[in-house]
């Protein structure tokens, strides 16, 4: 029998009085690589910053390893999209794997050998570490991106959260993540990913949450990702 590892009951969001997402109940099961889907302006991104409490909610529970996201941060990784990331600011590519660690450290503790042996396996992992004094701004999209996973490999969290993680990059770098969320599948962790190319959904998930402000359809990709449901979501068919 399949375990939640996320549970969202009636989660209401709304910005300046204008609901973005409508009562929506959700489960995401452990172990579960999860796809989150939709037409623009769906609330995709919002749902996800609803369920890590990044969003304020208007009404809704919502509980992860079966308490509230307070108690169990250290175990949530998180990759917004690379549009709400400030590519100018100086720092270097360890310099963002580390912030990794913080969970572990606090944040006015420095991190030390073990850290930075854990964030340089993980830039090797990725095969980013010849970039590791690198400036983030002069990095190609798909290497932002795999700085990102970095991050969540030194980290060492259960549930990684990602939103778009493979908008606007090349094949190669699509390849590498996806290998990578197969790989931590294997090991029990779970991934909740916003997504968009329906083309792919069938190869690089099993478990699908369809939405357009409530949400349409839920459960095994084999279930629920139908002609039908895209067309209740307004999405094209597949």
């Amino acid at each position: 029998m399949e375990e939640v590892i996320v549970k969202v009951e009636d989660l209401t969001i709304a910005y300046h009085d204008k609901p973005v997402l409508k009562d929506c109940d959700i489960d995401i099961m452990a172990g579960s690589v999860t796809a989150v889907i939709g037409p623009n302006g769906a609330g995709k991104s919002t749902l996800i910053k609803g369920i890590l409490g990044l969003q304020n909610k208007l009404a809704g529970e919502i509980l992860i390893m079966g308490e509230p996201i307070k108690k169990v941060q250290k175990k949530i990784a998180y990759i917004p999209q690379t549009s709400e990331v400030n590519w100018d600011f100086p720092t270097t590519v360890m310099d963002v794997v580390l912030m990794g660690r913080y969970v572990h450290l606090g944040w006015f503790r420095h991190p030390g050998l073990e850290d930075r042996e854990k964030a340089e396996a993980a830039l090797k992992r990725i095969g980013m570490y010849e970039f590791k004094n690198r400036q983030i701004s002069k990095l190609s999209g798909g290497q932002r991106q795999r700085v990102f996973i970095a991050r969540l490999i030194a980290q060492e969290a259960e549930i990684y959260f990602m939103d778009e993680p493979l908008a606007g990059i090349d094949k190669v770098t699509e390849k590498v993540i996806i290998d990578f969320i197969k790989e931590e599948q294997k090991k029990g962790k779970t991934a909740v990913i916003v997504h968009h190319d329906l083309a792919t959904i069938r190869e690089y998930f099993d478990h699908v949450v369809i939405i357009n402000k409530k949400v349409v359809a839920e459960g095994r990709v084999s279930e629920a990702f139908t002609n039908e449901n895209l067309e209740k979501a307004m999405m094209k068919n597949v």
